[in-house]
């Protein structure tokens, strides 16, 4: 990162990174800020200071910070054990949870997959496709076809199978092979003058059934994407119709769909798992995030009955595992987080309080001369930053622009998650807002109004 991306604050207030042990993300800054509590919507730091938390770190923090529900049921199941490893103990907050998430998920899907984390749930989700195309015995089933400019986690299976170039560039001597990728549905900067949403819905969803008869389809085992694109475009749904059409060509040529909702499933959008409002059902559904709230790191993969009964009746076990698979304490804190969010029926504020924010950004920003679009669902919203809004020409890298905005928006209070322009995409630097499902209506204004003011400090800074 830049200086420009560098986040400091008084010495006497922050962690000097240059003598921390600690290996930092941003290894240019001097120093960074230290989180000692929550409250709500609130981060504070040491000096007292208070940060509206708008896009809940990355993702996870649903319910805010230091919610006493989850506190609680995380002390409570500390005192009694905190771990047992599953290949010797099930346990019951597992069991729970699993039952929890099932208990609402449509289609053939049927049991859970628990993991450390959403990028894990990506490399678990591949795997669960190779065993079970192996164990069917198809095993010339191995390509993956992914998304240009789209992201599946962070490791090497998933840098492979995601197709942001800038992520996997210093990695690609290291990656699988057996990935091909097809265009984002990135309607802002894909449709066509005089194409109909439609038209561009069944033309980016054809591109699969293309790429499938290209690599040949005895050779395809899946295709794998984000519902709702998150980081790597800020908050773009596929247009209407899109999965629909995916499902069908998936069906058609006997492959797996496989949906990333590590950032915009778990109520994000307003509905539990955002594919529901999508009329398709996956085959596998990663998950993360806001499962267990920021509480404790957790992921999960969905699994149909399809795929859990073929891998039980052939090899009887899946080939894959790791130390805290169904960790009792992160389980815990996940099902009260679930059940934080049934109990207090948040689903509707996450619908009511997503709506507020569209209508303010659109207020705001709609005419702004350096905001091109402006996208998203529930409390899972973007925009995009343009240099020239009828040629929706980008402002070049060099002008740092997000970092210049995410450094201003702390200074005033704010966290919210920016990322620059990519050539790959196309897309220009933007801003993804994904405040937690307990967020009431001043906090959004004072989000937008801190926006706008970061925005415009960073565009006269750097223009």
């Amino acid at each position: 990162m830049s200086d420009l991306g560098s986040f400091s604050q008084s010495a006497d207030m922050a962690v000097a990174i240059e003598h921390s042990a600690a290996f930092h993300r941003d290894l240019v800054a001097q120093t960074i800020r230290e989180a000692v509590a929550g409250d709500g919507v609130y981060i504070i730091d040491r000096s007292g200071r208070r940060f509206l938390d708008g896009s809940s770190g990355s993702g996870p923090s649903c319910l805010g910070h230091s919610n006493a529900a989850v506190r609680a049921a995380m002390h409570a199941q500390i005192d009694r054990i905190a771990y047992a490893h599953t290949a010797f103990f099930t346990s019951a907050p597992m069991e729970e949870l699993a039952d929890n998430l099932i208990a609402d998920a449509p289609g053939k899907l049927s049991h859970v997959w628990f993991t450390n984390s959403g990028a894990e749930a990506a490399d678990a989700a591949l795997k669960l496709t190779r065993q079970y195309f192996v164990d069917k015995g198809e095993p010339e089933r191995q390509i993956i076809i992914g998304r240009r400019a789209g992201y599946v986690g962070s490791t090497l299976a998933g840098l492979a199978a995601g197709g942001s170039d800038i992520r996997r560039k210093p990695f690609l001597p290291m990656l699988p092979t057996n990935t091909a990728h097809i265009g984002p549905a990135y309607a802002y900067r894909g449709m066509q003058d005089g194409e109909t949403v439609d038209d561009f819905s069944m033309r980016s969803a054809r591109e699969l059934e293309t790429k499938i008869e290209e690599l040949g389809p005895s050779r395809v085992a899946a295709f794998i994407c984000e519902t709702i694109v998150g980081s790597t475009l800020g908050a773009v749904p596929a247009p209407e119709g899109y999965f629909r059409e995916i499902r069908r060509i998936c069906d058609r040529h006997g492959i797996l769909l496989i949906l990333d909702e590590v950032m915009c499933g778990m109520g994000r959008t307003g509905s539990r798992y955002a594919f529901t409002e999508e009329g398709a059902c996956p085959d596998l559904v990663m998950i993360g995030k806001a499962l267990a709230g920021g509480y404790a790191p957790l992921g999960a993969v969905l699994v149909s009955a399809d795929i859990h009964d073929a891998i039980r009746d052939r090899t009887g076990f899946f080939w894959h595992g790791h130390s805290f698979h169904g960790h009792t304490l992160a389980c815990t804190a996940a099902l009260a987080v679930q059940h934080e969010i049934r109990d207090r029926d948040l689903y509707p504020n996450i619908r009511t309080a997503g709506d507020h924010l569209d209508w303010l950004l659109h207020e705001r920003f709609a005419e702004h001369p350096h905001v091109g679009d402006i996208r998203g669902r529930g409390l899972m919203q973007g925009i995009e930053i343009v240099a020239h809004r009828p040629t929706k020409r980008n402002f070049d890298a060099s002008r740092q622009i997000h970092a210049r905005l995410t450094r201003h928006a702390l200074d005033l209070g704010l966290i919210c998650y920016a990322s620059g322009p990519s050539p790959e995409s196309g897309v220009g630097d933007h801003v993804l807002l994904m405040p937690p499902y307990i967020v009431e209506p001043h906090h959004i204004e004072e989000i937008v109004d801190k926006l706008g003011q970061a925005l415009d400090r960073a565009l006269e800074e750097a223009v």
